[in-house]
């Protein structure tokens, strides 16, 4: 007889029992207070610098730890967040920032204008929006301890939609000391002015994270509304708990030993669904789109006609399969996603569903593919990313390609995509990311979007006439303009395939019934406003 996890974990519970629990998780949680909350995050921190990173999981740190300039709020308008008030010269060139009173650095020295110049120009250098500023700006500094100032040589109107961005690496304010460091090291020090201070003596790596609430952060007057407004916290401590056994976590849940996991296994929904302690909430709003990153710089997909054979190869449904429930997925098709402004339609009659695998094996060969190896990374400690790059070893070599996995943890993932040389010297090919759909309607904010060679992202993708027409979304004015914009960068997307997507999954989070108050966003699960009983 065949016992199921669902069914082992659903009559294990219903009986009390708890062994599949490790010790030493009870022996914490049975000597946590009432107002510490404990959470599953998707992915383990090992980046601590926001400003240099394009990891989620270090965002949301960000999001705990430093506060910023303005925030998105439940509509995704950008809202004033440490700043009181700002305004626009005539010839709308210069912008003037006033922060609000009664900032502080959890060192207790107070926040000051340099330290918004510094991170600021810090920023300009690794995030897609902040080259923007970096390259029409002729002046940031400031003017006094609480005034700064960015002066444009010419009028850029969706500055503040940049500087509020929540597509990583976002603009997190730091200490002036640290946002000295330069782009290429981590900031370590994890010392923000945010509503959670980073508790570094109980940093467990690999095992758990604590933030406790910064008693002496002033949070603003409005009520929170999505990442803006008053950022009230209501519990005393948050734990991130690293449990890489999704059953382990998921009957953790259940014994009421942890408050929260983000991402739940989708086959076990229906029986967290059952339980009246448990709430399922979609948290990432508008869902998660997944692609692949191919290396540019490498045989074979140096050639566009083996990125082309990638576009035709992939039958969506079938991979996101691997790991949701067809009722969790949906296809994507647009370089904009599928729920922005942007989504549309152009040159996407590579479209096929259940892909088209005779059309990829007749474009490799037009490539002159000649027997090199396709290393796939696979990050095992992820289950879709792992899934994921398991089908497309499969998929690619029932139409004669050398595809070889390279297995290890996340952090194995991220120390080796840097490396920009031929597989057999520690190189990759194929690389699984994702981004939330908000992020595919962000063009200046996202890294994913730039095709600039060595300055763009993973993959190093680059066109020239592609390039052209994003350099235009920053001056174009209205919303209808972008839009066709936007259908012109799709149609040479798809041409010289700069990435293909593997389709898109929206999933509820999980948590118990005691904890309320948890606010959706894109991206980002912010831990201010959560109370529990």
């Amino acid at each position: 007889m065949t016992i199921s996890r669902r069914s082992l974990i659903k009559t294990g519970l219903a009986a009390g029992t708890a062994l599949s629990i490790p010790y030493v998780l009870r022996a914490r949680a049975a000597g946590g207070a009432p107002q510490t909350v404990h959470m599953v995050r998707d992915g383990d921190l090992q980046v601590f610098d926001p400003i240099i990173s394009t990891y989620g999981i270090t965002a949301n740190h960000g999001a705990a730890v430093y506060d910023t300039l303005f925030s998105l709020d439940s509509k995704l308008t950008p809202q004033p967040q440490m700043v009181g008030n700002w305004g626009l010269s005539q010839d709308k060139r210069t912008y003037t920032f006033a922060l609000r009173d009664g900032l502080s650095w959890h060192d207790g020295t107070p926040v000051t204008a340099g330290d918004c110049v510094a991170s600021i120009r810090r920023w300009t250098e690794t995030a897609s929006g902040g080259q923007l500023i970096k390259a029409l700006a002729t002046d940031i500094s400031k003017k006094d301890d609480k005034t700064f100032k960015i002066v444009l040589k010419e009028p850029l109107g969706l500055l503040i939609d940049i500087l509020a961005t929540v597509s990583p690496p976002s603009l997190y304010i730091m200490r002036e000391k640290d946002a000295n460091t330069p782009p290429t090291e981590q900031v370590t020090a994890n010392i923000g002015s945010g509503p959670f201070k980073f508790n570094q003596d109980l940093a467990r790596p690999g095992s758990s994270f604590t933030y406790d609430r910064n008693e002496k952060y002033l949070p603003r007057s409005e009520p929170a509304d999505g990442l803006a407004g008053g950022k009230v916290v209501k519990v005393e401590r948050v734990v991130w708990d690293n449990i890489a056994d999704q059953q382990t976590a998921i009957a953790a849940l259940q014994a009421g030993e942890i408050d929260f996991i983000e991402s739940p296994p989708l086959d076990l929904v229906p029986v967290l669904a059952g339980n009246p302690d448990i709430v399922l909430q979609i948290v990432n709003v508008g869902g998660t789109d997944r692609y692949v990153r191919m290396n540019f710089l490498q045989k074979p997909f140096n050639n566009v006609k083996a990125r082309q054979a990638l576009l035709y190869l992939i039958d969506q449904e079938a991979v996101m399969r691997t790991t949701y429930p067809p009722e969790y997925i949906n296809t994507v098709v647009s370089l904009f996603g599928t729920k922005t402004p942007y989504t549309n339609d152009e040159n996407t009659g590579w479209y096929k569903k259940g892909g088209d695998p005779e059309k990829a094996k007749q474009l490799f060969q037009e490539a002159g593919y000649a027997g090199e190896k396709v290393v796939i990374l696979q990050a095992t400690n992820r289950a879709f990313h792992s899934n994921a790059a398991q089908y497309l070893a499969g998929a690619l070599r029932k139409i004669g390609i050398n595809a070889a996995l390279a297995p290890t943890e996340w952090g194995g993932i991220t120390a080796r995509l840097d490396n920009k040389g031929p597989v057999d010297n520690g190189g990759w090919s194929i690389f699984v990311s994702g981004d939330t759909d908000y992020a595919m309607g962000d063009v200046l904010g996202n890294v994913f979007f730039n095709a600039n060679g060595d300055k763009a992202w993973y993959g190093w993708p680059q066109n020239d006439e592609y390039e052209a027409l994003r350099a235009k979304w920053a001056t174009v004015t209205t919303l209808e303009e972008r839009q066709a914009l936007a259908r012109k960068m799709q149609r040479i997307w798809w041409d010289f395939v700069g990435s293909v997507f593997l389709g898109q999954f929206t999933e509820p989070a999980a948590r118990r019934k005691t904890l309320t108050g948890v606010i959706g966003m894109p991206g980002i699960i912010p831990m201010w406003n959560m109370e529990k009983a």
